[in-house]
């Protein structure tokens, strides 16, 4: 740095200096110590136009800069001083409500985007991820707050300070200390775990549907930003409103995907320990009433024969003990020509119901009309041969006449 002509560096610090004034110096250098190679960073990533403004919207003002130093040092607060009128303070702090909305809407959404990668893992479909759309406009309002107010409106929330409190309270303690010092060593190669993670899920979606593939760029996208946003969240707080949700995000996604796992192998270990299945007295067909099954086909029909192959029509079956063995009748719906369910009974055979799409010239499954085609087809769409028994070795299969009594003879 040139030592002529002050940069926005030592402005900045300049002026954070004069609001710790009232600390003794050797305490305030202490405060500084960690203050200046950040500056330094800062000003060297703006370059040669770097000015104290940019500083101000990456950290806030020198003051509330200062003050966030006392607090994080047990310093009491800076002692109020009759320049300062109350007017001023109206105009600094205008109100609370946009800053509130910026940070409960990233709160909001990172949330959301947790829980809608949570159950996007669990049930292993894309589909799932049009809930991200719901959150969408919440994050954009918040956004806009964000850039409207800046990160040190949302730092002057009471809700922030009170975490902040809670933060050095157990920075306090050693061993809660030692466990957040592990966590912050940890951040870097959580952004890199991140990116890996988004590029990951979208593969792993790409195996159940194909049409994932068209997120992937969107997931990569994520990916480079949350790699390149993370490392300054510490610098420039505006960066949390991509690496909080993103976080969120591949947090919920890891959880949906334990369970996931964890179903699996419970499914395959219940069904390679448990006894052979046999078949329970009531099934269910889509509609909730009760179905036939033959092994694992749902039966919609039965067809029934005499001893000579002919069919018959109009059989009512009933079970052992006299219950009509009663099970869902299908047809076709005149208004809309497609199969609907028309009641329940125990008749058969029933009609075959036959759908499919007829074009402007009458063709079944054309492709120049949407006409819904729906028709029932009566009759056996099969023949039966039906065994003869054999006929039991030892006795003949003509019948002997009987004989007539003799006559007595005169």
């Amino acid at each position: 740095m040139s030592t002529d002509k002050p940069t926005a560096a030592r402005t900045y610090l300049a002026r954070v200096r004069t609001a710790l004034a009232d600390l003794p110096a050797n305490e305030i250098e202490e405060l500084l110590e960690d203050v200046r190679p950040q500056l330094a960073e800062m000003e060297a990533e703006a370059g040669a136009a770097a000015r104290v403004e940019d500083l101000v919207a990456r950290l806030g003002t020198p003051e509330s800069y200062a003050a966030e130093l006392r607090a994080s040092g047990g310093y009491p607060p800076a002692p109020e001083t009759p320049e300062t009128p109350t007017e001023v303070v109206a105009t600094v702090n205008p109100g609370r409500l946009g800053p509130r909305l910026a940070l409960w809407g990233l709160l909001f959404c990172a949330a959301g985007a947790a829980l809608v990668a949570f159950y996007t893992a669990v049930r292993f479909d894309a589909k799932e991820l049009a809930g991200m759309l719901v959150l969408a406009p919440v994050f954009a309002v918040s956004v806009a707050f964000l850039l409207l107010r800046g990160v040190e409106a949302i730092r002057d929330l009471p809700e922030v300070a009170r975490a902040r409190a809670m933060v050095k309270s157990m920075r306090e303690d050693r061993s809660a200390d030692r466990v957040l010092a592990y966590l912050n060593s940890l951040k870097p190669a959580w952004w890199v775990v991140c990116g890996v993670a988004l590029l990951a899920f979208g593969l792993l979606l790409m195996i159940r549907n194909l049409h994932a593939i068209l997120l992937l760029p969107v997931l990569l996208v994520g990916a480079g930003l949350v790699m390149w946003a993370g490392p300054r969240t510490k610098a420039d707080g505006r960066m949390l409103w991509i690496a909080v949700p993103v976080s969120a995000f591949v947090a919920g996604s890891a959880f949906g995907g334990l369970g996931a796992a964890v179903n699996l192998v419970r499914d395959r270990t219940y069904s390679s320990n448990s006894a052979p299945a046999y078949a329970s007295s009531t099934y269910e067909d889509i509609h909730g009433n009760e179905a036939l099954r033959y092994g694992s086909h749902e039966l919609t029909n039965l067809y029934v024969f005499d001893a000579n192959g002919k069919p018959l029509e109009n059989v009512y079956l009933y079970d052992d003990r006299g219950r009509p063995i009663t099970i869902t009748r299908y047809g076709c719906e005149k208004d809309t020509g497609t199969s609907q369910m028309t009641g329940q009974d125990n008749q058969f055979p029933r009609p075959k119901v036959v759908e499919g799409v007829q074009d402007d010239r009458g063709n079944v499954n054309g492709y120049n009309g949407y006409r819904g085609y729906c028709r029932e087809d009566s009759g056996v769409p099969f023949a039966a041969v039906i065994p003869k028994a054999p006929a039991t070795s030892g006795t003949s299969a003509t019948p002997v006449p009987p004989t007539k009594p003799a006559q007595p003879t005169k």
